[in-house]
C-alpha cells in the first residue's frame, strides 16, 4: 500500500489504490488517523488516497479495509504471437479499450519469450481470465477477435500454465548475480501512444551503458489509456564499476522514459534508488507534496529522504 503496488491480476482486480477502502495511519505526532468508510464519497479530497503511495513519508499504515471479491466459478487462457512488439501492444489496447479486462493480459517480447518458452523471433501475448462464466467467455471472444484481427497467430495456451508455475521463481536472477552480473528491473507506465517509443527508446538507452550484457521488457499491467513496461537488464561490468555501472543504467534508463512521455514508477514505488528523478517527473508537483509534508511532519522524522523530499538530517549520499 505504501508503495502503490499491483498484483499480476490487476487488469481484472485493479491496482492497491482500487482495492483499498479505508486506513488507519498514525501521523508524526502520533495521532491516529482512520480515512475511507463508504464506497464512493465527496467530502473534500480523498484522504485514503494521500497515504497510498507515500512510501512511510507522510504516516505509518497500521491497518487497512479491503474490497473482496467472490471467487471466480470460471477461467478461460489463451496465448498468440505476434512479429513485432508494437502490434502486440496495439493490440491489447485494441482489447482493453473494448471493454475486456482479462486478469492477466501480458505481452512479452521477443529476447524474454524466448528465453522462457523457446518461442524464437516471436513476441508473445498470454491471456487468462477469472470470473463469472458469460463475463469470461465474452472475454475470450474479444481476445480472440482482436488476436485474430491484429492479424496474430496462436501459440501454445500451455504457455500460461508454465506462467502460473513459475511466475515467482526468481532463481534465473539470482544465478545470474551469483555468477558476478548485476541485474534489476524496471517498471513505468505510460499512454498507449507513448509505450512503443518509450519501449525502443528505453532499451537502446540501456543497451548503450558500457558493460550491459542483456536488456528486455514486457507489457503487464493495461488500462484504456495506457499500461505498464517492465524491463530487466543485466550487465558484466568489473568489480570495482558495479555501483557506477547500475547508477548509470538507472540514469539512462529512467530518462528515457521521461522523455518519451512516461511515468518513473508503475508499481514498485520510488524508496532511495529513484528519488533522485522525482523533480523530473512532477516537476512544480514535487513543491505540493513537500508542503503536504511539512504540514504533517514538520520535523522530517517519517523515513527521511525519499520521495526527493527534503530532510533535516543532510543530503542523501548517492
Amino acid at each position: 500500500m505504501a508503495c502503490r503496488g499491483a498484483g499480476q491480476m490487476s487488469t481484472r482486480y485493479g491496482k492497491i489504490e482500487d482495492i483499498v477502502e479505508g486506513l488507519d495511519v498514525v501521523l508524526a505526532d502520533g495521532t491516529l488517523v482512520h480515512t475511507g468508510g463508504a464506497p464512493r464519497a465527496a467530502v473534500g479530497p480523498d484522504l485514503t488516497q494521500v497515504f497510498l503511495g507515500s512510501e512511510g513519508t507522510l504516516g505509518v499504515i497500521v491497518g487497512a479495509r479491503l474490497r473482496a471479491h467472490r471467487l471466480p466459478a470460471s477461467e478461460v487462457r489463451g496465448a498468440y504471437s505476434f512479429p513485432t512488439f508494437a502490434a502486440g501492444l496495439d493490440t491489447m489496447r485494441r482489447i482493453v479499450q473494448r471493454g475486456a479486462t482479462p486478469a492477466v493480459l501480458r505481452l512479452y517480447d521477443a529476447i524474454e519469450a524466448d528465453r522462457s518458452y523457446h518461442t524464437g523471433d516471436a513476441h508473445l501475448l498470454l491471456m487468462l481470465d477469472e470470473g463469472d462464466a458469460h463475463i469470461t467467455e465474452a472475454t475470450r471472444r474479444i481476445v480472440d477477435e482482436e488476436c485474430t484481427a491484429a492479424p496474430a497467430a496462436s501459440a501454445d495456451v500451455g504457455f500460461v500454465e508454465q506462467w502460473l508455475g513459475h511466475r515467482n521463481d526468481v532463481s534465473a536472477l539470482e544465478a545470474l548475480i551469483s555468477r558476478g552480473l548485476v541485474v534489476d528491473t524496471m517498471e513505468i507506465a505510460g499512454s498507449w501512444r507513448a509505450l512503443p517509443e518509450i519501449y525502443t527508446r528505453t532499451l537502446d538507452a540501456i543497451g548503450a551503458v558500457a558493460h550491459t550484457a542483456a536488456v528486455s521488457a514486457h507489457q503487464s499491467h493495461s488500462y484504456p489509456d495506457g499500461g505498464c513496461l517492465y524491463f530487466t537488464f543485466a550487465g558484466r561490468p568489473p568489480a570495482e564499476e558495479r555501483e557506477r555501472y547500475y547508477r548509470a543504467v538507472w540514469d539512462a534508463g529512467q530518462r528515457a522514459v521521461l522523455a518519451a512521455g512516461g511515468a518513473l514508477s508503475h508499481h514498485h514505488g520510488v524508496g532511495l534508488n529513484r528519488s533522485r528523478f522525482v523533480g523530473e517527473a512532477l516537476g512544480e508537483g514535487l513543491g505540493v507534496l513537500q508542503s503536504v509534508k511539512d504540514a504533517l511532519d514538520p520535523n522530517g522524522i517519517l523515513n527521511p529522504g525519499k520521495l526527493g523530499l527534503r530532510s533535516p538530517f543532510g543530503d542523501l549520499p548517492w
